[in-house]
């Protein structure tokens, strides 16, 4: 195959986008795209480090991010796997992307900024869960924002298209198969659900 190499034969084949693609773009939140996000529960974090890029799901039974103004919002950084990628790579390169999805929507909603990662108890104190709080907050500051083409989320049937899950390799069974056998996969799976309900947050 022949790779396009260079912006001008790109944009030949692509041409220029259309007026409202080109408008739509904000330097923070307008009250559409703020009522919009704090309806999201759900979004990709990606980051990009010395080791390469990196996406990361992160969700929430309530809005995932808190507006903390226009040009700001603040993501806690609840109990995961530990890897922390995702800190790591801000710490060393703040560039992020976030992608907002409102299940039953099929419109997606990015933002384009930087961040810092934070462990001001102030701040995630606002988290609190009972006795719980996120170890850190990752504050971004929008550069852009903007509602994302509907095409893909049509094309998909994310939200219509039903349950497709039957079939598909565990967690367990990906740890199998990875590690010859090293580790249990039935027992991974088995004591996942119970595991998981510890530490939702």
């Amino acid at each position: 195959m022949t790779p396009i190499t260079d912006l001008e034969s790109l944009h030949a084949l692509y041409g220029t986008a259309g007026e409202s693609a080109r408008r739509k773009v904000t330097p923070g939140l307008t009250s559409a795209y703020r009522t919009w996000i704090e309806r999201s529960r759900f979004c990709v974090l990606t980051t990009v480090g010395p080791e390469g890029t990196d996406g990361s799901p992160r969700g929430d039974d309530g809005p995932v991010v808190m507006v903390l103004d226009d040009r700001t919002l603040a993501l806690p950084d609840w109990q995961g796997n530990e890897r922390i990628d995702s800190l790591r790579n801000i710490i060393r390169d703040g560039r992020v992307s976030l992608l907002f999805l409102v299940a039953g929507s099929v419109n997606a909603m990015r933002v384009n900024g930087t961040a810092i990662v934070t462990a001001d108890a102030t701040l995630r104190a606002r988290f609190n869960r009972e006795v719980k709080q996120p170890r850190s907050v990752i504050v971004i500051t929008i550069a852009e924002v903007y509602s994302q083409c509907a095409r893909a989320l049509i094309r998909a049937g994310l939200w219509t298209s039903g349950d497709q899950s039957a079939g598909l390799p565990s967690v367990g069974d990906m740890l199998r198969e990875i590690t010859n056998g090293g580790i249990d996969g039935t027992a991974y799976d088995t004591a996942w659900p119970v595991r998981a309900a510890k530490t939702m947050w």
